[in-house]
């Protein structure tokens, strides 16, 4: 393959992605409707370290762990802005 179409093969990753994190803020925005309801923080740190485990353990590379939880920071604060903007 040549960068052409690599770069292509990206922009239909990227397109799978987009849905899939479109995904994820769906459940979150519900978690966060059931965590007003039940007076609950948002912010969760132990379930949190979960998320951050659990991607690390299914990590199968080539990113490092610290790098695709480094990913996973960035998605779980938008999640978290996401949680309180609708509270």
């Amino acid at each position: 393959m040549d960068i052409s179409d690599w770069r292509k093969k990206i922009d239909e990753l990227d397109e799978q992605i987009v849905r899939l994190i479109s995904q994820r803020a769906e459940a979150a925005k519900a978690i966060g409707e059931l965590k007003k309801t039940a007076d609950l923080p948002v912010y969760e740190p132990k379930r949190e370290q979960n998320v951050f485990d659990h991607v690390r353990a299914a990590n199968p590379g080539p990113l490092a762990d610290a790098e695709i939880q480094h990913v996973y920071e960035r998605i779980i604060d938008v999640m978290r802005t996401l949680q309180r903007r609708d509270q």
